[in-house]
């Protein structure tokens, strides 16, 4: 009798043809170094990329660069994989990734990925909430690596305008706020004008507002969190960033004082304020 051949392998199959154990080809995946993906609640890989492992061995699957932890990292977020999507996480980190280059060269990339599939149909709305949900776990695990001991630089609000449901942007941009040694008062998402005013009036002399937005036509919204931070502390810089600023000039028409175009430059903002 003819055995049908495939073009997908269960790990077990992977483990036979590497001459491996089959907990290795499982932590290959878990790690993100073998591309998989789940069918009816077993694991299955491309033979192709058995092949590839076999003849390139271990070194083969280790990306050197941040591409290629991110899109082994947006693999396991579609799966929502939690425990492989961490492991990529740690690979990348024992690789010498800093938790700074974690958010911009892996996790941001993986999921502005993310969102273009999604806009394009290559993924559900279905899978694109399950992969959002495992990169927030994601970024509540490396928060305490951002963490300063010592005196602060200031106090930072990070908010987003009423109406805005990605917190992710806003999050990231808090950790990195504090990896560089402010305090920060996240806010998280979709902020409440009146909200947001009595915040900032409570603090004593925070050091500027950063306001996330992500949603395509969110200009008024926007405009009016800039207004009510204006009419509390008009002492207060404000700063605006995201997928709905198309750039300075846009910032400035809406009332901000700059426009930063990922996490590292509303840091770099930021520390423009204390010279």
């Amino acid at each position: 009798m003819l055995r049908l051949v495939t073009s997908t392998l269960t790990l077990q199959e992977a483990a036979d043809q590497l001459g491996t154990h089959y907990m290795t080809v499982y932590r290959y995946v878990r790690l993100g170094r073998l591309p998989a993906r789940k069918v009816g609640g077993t694991w299955e890989v491309e033979k192709a990329d058995v092949d590839a492992l076999q003849s390139g061995g271990e070194q083969k699957v280790r990306p050197r660069h941040s591409a290629d932890w991110s899109a082994r990292l947006e693999a396991r977020l579609v799966e929502g994989d939690e425990a492989g999507a961490w492991g990529v996480v740690e690979g990348a980190l024992a690789s010498g990734a800093t938790p700074a280059e974690i958010y911009t060269g892996v996790i941001g990339p993986a999921l502005t990925s993310l969102g273009a599939n999604w806009h394009d149909g290559t993924i559900s709305v279905a899978q694109e909430h399950l992969a959002t949900a495992v990169a927030q776990r994601l970024i509540g695990r490396m928060g305490p690596r951002f963490a300063r001991r010592g005196r602060t630089k200031g106090v930072v609000v990070v908010t987003t305008p009423p109406g805005e449901r990605h917190a992710i942007p806003s999050l990231m941009v808090s950790d990195l706020l504090r990896g560089a040694g402010f305090q920060v008062i996240d806010l998280g998402a979709d902020v409440p004008d009146d909200s947001l005013a009595q915040i900032v009036a409570g603090l004593d002399n925070p050091i500027a507002v950063c306001i996330s937005s992500t949603r395509l036509g969110a200009d008024r919204a926007v405009r009016r969190s800039i207004k009510a931070v204006r009419e509390t502390a008009p002492e207060v810089k404000v700063f605006v960033g995201g997928f709905s600023i198309t750039d300075g000039d846009h910032a400035a028409g809406l009332g901000a004082d700059g426009w930063a175009q990922d996490g590292p430059g509303a840091v770099d903002l930021v520390l423009d304020v204390l010279t």
